[in-house]
């Protein structure tokens, strides 16, 4: 599985409807770690998405564009953003470019794990002012709910036997990896928190990488695995909302 498997309508609108906002969240913790109290200029989203990373760049710049792989994802972004003030193309995240004015901040949200590492940072090393920051992350589901050891036991024994996670690249990236000209200025780890009710949490649970590529391939239909990820979570959320963990992290890179 490659990022050209989000290239899909439905993982799309999933992305766009049906996932949580905590790249909000994100963006708050970034301005507190490096202790930023003023906006940027001119900002870059790599592999936006449906444009929750770009909307949450947004509120610390004045200007953004959001670029992904995905003509689908870009799309829905076009579709449910204001064109006054969001710019949005299709591009590899080792493609992508600048209209005359070098971007004072990126960010890449969830993107990583799929590019050619050393393609996409020359690629930034050409995109990129000098001294601008480089803010790399993600956050994913976790095998914990608040005051729920039931998810728990759900979460191994149902949902990664039935939906194994694909193979991607989870390399941390060290100092000695990256080429001259980055500063890696702190790498953070954490969590956060977000309240569903069993409707949400399925349709959040239908926009993951290993649920997707059982549905793209043809192994299960959509109604297939909501049916039956209703039938084994009804028993947890016992018709109230519960509350998942998500484990993230946070890179803080600067182009010299």
């Amino acid at each position: 599985m490659d990022n050209r498997s989000f290239d899909d309508k439905r993982i799309a609108q999933g992305y766009a409807c049906d996932r949580p906002w905590l790249h909000k969240v994100v963006i708050e913790r970034m301005k507190s770690d490096l202790n930023i109290g003023k906006n940027f200029h001119n900002g870059l989203d790599v592999g936006c998405g449906a444009g929750l990373s770009t909307r949450a760049l947004k509120l610390i710049c004045d200007s953004v564009t959001g670029t992904d792989i995905s003509r689908e994802m870009i799309q829905a972004c076009i579709e449910n953003h204001d064109a006054s003030e969001y710019t949005f193309y299709a591009a590899k995240a080792e493609e992508t470019h600048f209209n005359g004015v070098p971007y004072d901040i990126v960010t890449a949200a969830g993107v990583i794990n799929w590019v050619d590492k050393d393609a996409f940072l020359e690629n930034m090393k050409l995109v990129m002012a000098s001294k601008a920051l480089l803010v790399i992350y993600d956050f994913w589901i976790s095998d914990h709910m608040l005051e729920n050891d039931a998810y728990r036991e759900w979460f191994h024994k149902f949902y990664l036997t039935e939906f194994p996670k694909p193979p991607r690249n989870e390399e941390v990236w060290h100092q000695s990896d990256l080429p001259e000209g980055f500063i890696i200025k702190d790498q953070v780890t954490y969590r956060m928190q977000h309240e569903f009710d069993l409707d949400a949490f399925i349709r959040f649970m239908m926009t993951q990488s290993n649920v997707h590529q059982q549905i793209q391939s043809g192994q299960k239909t959509e109604n297939e695995i909501y049916r039956q990820m209703k039938q084994t979570l009804s028993p947890i959320f016992c018709e109230t909302r519960q509350t998942l963990i998500f484990d993230a992290y946070s890179w803080y890179i600067e182009r010299q």
